[in-house]
């Protein structure tokens, strides 16, 4: 009795820990095209949560890495108990609640390995690690996946901004990026249900193989799949208003074209981690592809104040959940009392964040600047050069940023060129007609 409870409230934490997961990602795959306009901020939470839905249920193999690789179990391997995975998930649940309230893209992915990871070395010693799986499929991917995304972003937008040239007056078309971005945010957020949502399979499948329920390295069961499906989709549509904050307007301004380049950089490296595997972090690779993105348009600038907060948050990520998961570790020693005591601090914790956050609320109509996007849309000057016209609370246009206005003041110079040389015409067709008329009677 007292196993099967352990092992449920192991379930319940970790579906929850899939809903953090799924609030603190949703910025990968909509932060840019929300900054760009090229997709309303509801819209394209509801979008990124179909689709992280429908990506839970396409691959098994990130789920296996983390079920039967990084911490040894069952036969010939060391047996870690429920307990410990319920002390390896408050330490990722903190650490992500952590990070999103102060707006920091971090890695859910591996606050998870490091709470499980702190928790089974307090619970069975260095021994329970699998130090090549470790190496081979966590940290090696963790430094080449951002690199590798921001590399082929910068190579994508320069390549774009190439081909897009304006020409002898002509619009470059860069505006209709916007529409690719719709597909290529949603590849991201299909990619990110294929990853993420495996990770907590994962540690569900592995719970139920400490617990002699499942044997050791057989995948999820089926009803496994549809929980960690279904809370990462709903965890998606609540949105994580703050990081999609930093990554679409804190790191630096996205154009169209720029985004729908790191969109793509950002969708290719996750797909193809998941093919291999790779229990890699989406929110390194998105952030390394805004970055990439943004040293490669030109006339853009990267906010490197931003950009150290964020690799700092990557380096504390392990080691911080990791100690947060090793001293829960310790009380759940405690048998069920001390499973308890964890449960009751962390759920006390959590409603602390959120009643923190209060404080400073972020949501759908504050995540990105609205002069922001406005200025994105003027600057690619889609339809006939007109700012598309954006609503507030006070029902005015917000004033435009002075990149923005530079294009109004480039723009308006341009009509009254254009008014003066066709008033200009009139007067000399008028005078020819006059001559015309001067000549007829001398005859």
């Amino acid at each position: 009795m007292e196993l099967t409870l352990i092992v449920l409230l192991v379930i319940v934490l970790a579906l929850f820990f899939d809903f953090t997961n799924g609030f603190h990602d949703t910025a990968n795959a909509m932060a840019t095209p929300i900054a760009t306009g090229a997709l309303k901020p509801k819209t394209a939470v509801l979008l990124a949560a179909v689709l992280n839905l429908v990506g839970a249920f396409l691959s098994t193999e990130v789920a296996k890495t983390i079920s039967g690789g990084l911490i040894n179990e069952g036969e010939g391997g060391v047996l870690i108990t429920p307990e410990m995975i319920f002390a390896g998930l408050i330490g990722a649940i903190v650490w992500n609640l952590v990070t999103w309230l102060y707006g920091l893209p971090s890695s859910s992915s591996h606050a998870l390995f490091g709470g499980l990871i702190g928790a089974a070395i307090v619970g069975a010693g260095l021994s329970s690690i699998n130090g090549g799986v470790f190496l081979s499929k966590i940290v090696i991917p963790a430094i080449a996946a951002p690199l590798t995304a921001g590399i082929v972003a910068f190579t994508a937008t320069r390549v774009a901004y190439a081909i897009t040239r304006r020409h002898d007056g002509k619009k470059d078309g860069r505006g209709r990026f916007r529409y690719a971005q719709i597909a290529s945010s949603s590849l991201i957020a299909l990619a990110h249900g294929t990853n993420d949502a495996q990770k907590t399979m994962g540690v569900i499948t592995l719970t139920l193989v400490a617990a002699n329920l499942q044997d050791p390295g057989t995948g999820p069961h089926l009803w496994v799949v549809v929980a960690c499906a279904l809370a990462i989709a709903i965890g998606t549509y609540s949105g994580g208003w703050r990081i999609i904050r930093t990554l679409g307007a804190g790191l630096t301004q996205v154009k169209p074209a720029q985004g729908f380049a790191a969109e793509t950089a950002t969708a290719a490296t996750i797909l193809a981690s998941s093919h291999l595997g790779f229990a890699l972090s989406t929110t390194q690779v998105a952030s390394g592809s805004v970055i990439g993105s943004g040293l490669g348009r030109r006339g853009s600038s990267v906010r490197w104040r931003t950009v150290g907060r964020i690799a700092s948050g990557w380096l504390f990520t392990l080691p911080a959940a990791g100690a947060v998961g090793a001293a829960a570790a310790a009380i759940a020693h405690l048998g069920l009392i001390g499973v308890i005591a964890d449960a009751v601090l962390g759920l006390g914790f959590i409603v602390f964040i959120f009643w923190r956050s209060r404080r400073n609320q972020v949501d759908s109509s504050n995540a990105i600047p609205v002069p922001d996007v406005a200025e994105s849309g003027y600057a690619v000057r889609i339809r006939k050069g007109k700012v598309k016209k954006v609503k507030t609370k006070t029902g005015t246009i917000p004033p435009l940023t002075p990149v923005a206005q530079s294009a109004v003041r480039d723009d308006v110079a341009a009509r009254e060129a254009a008014r003066e040389a066709e008033k200009a015409a009139r007067e000399a067709a008028r005078g020819a007609a006059r001559d015309a008329g001067s000549e007829g009677d001398a005859r």
